[in-house]
């Protein structure tokens, strides 16, 4: 390996906005693909053995450097202490839609959140973290919509695949039984208290 490879990969990608691929970093430093990836491989791994307070970590399909995760309360308490541009649960909320049932229309963000999300999905397109990906080929083509790769940058993810699987966020079977097996007993709580309804202290209350 030549050895000005390595540090080239560092200069690029310290001034570097957005994750490289390797085949550009590959392009720019003239050293083959597979020669660039061991070297950022060999570089994220010392990094982690120096226990640097950065890291040279793999996102939406290319290389970038961000701190440590360890190092994650003081970069908050630098980058978002006193800042209100926050996203808001509704937001969230239809992000979350967005990013496990893409491409998805907005009706159908709608449909599943219960309101209206238009106002929602523009502040999503505003921050970048949205997008138009394709038509629906049905009637009228509606536009359908998925995340950017801002949006995986900003979660630290290689790609969506990589998103934790929607079951994680549900009760097992065991939890749901034993909420039924709850709800049953307060049904039968009720049905003796409206039985007691029709005795005597009913006429009392009328």
């Amino acid at each position: 390996m030549a050895d000005h490879v390595a540090p080239a990969l560092e200069a690029i990608l310290l001034v570097a906005e957005e994750p490289l691929p390797a085949e550009l970093l590959s392009r720019l430093v003239g050293a083959p693909v597979n020669e660039v990836i061991e070297l950022c491989d060999a570089l994220a791994a010392e990094y982690v053995a120096d226990e640097r307070g950065f890291i040279l970590a793999r996102v939406a399909g290319g290389y970038r450097y961000q701190t440590a995760p360890e190092q994650a309360p003081y970069v908050e308490r630098f980058v978002l202490d006193g800042q209100s541009a926050r996203l808001s649960a509704a937001a969230l909320e239809t992000l979350a839609v967005v990013a496990y049932k893409q491409p998805v229309s907005r009706n159908q963000i709608a449909s599943i959140r219960g309101v209206n999300v238009d106002g929602v999905m523009r502040t999503l397109q505003q921050r970048g973290y949205v997008d138009e990906v394709a038509r629906d080929p049905g009637p009228g083509q509606a536009v359908l919509y998925g995340t950017t790769p801002t949006f995986l940058e900003r979660l630290g993810l290689h790609s969506v695949d990589e998103l934790p699987p929607l079951g994680e966020f549900f009760p097992g079977t065991d939890v749901v039984e034993a909420l039924e097996r709850g709800l049953r007993v307060v049904e039968d709580d009720d049905d003796e208290v409206e039985d007691d309804d029709d005795g005597p202290g009913q006429d009392a209350e009328a």
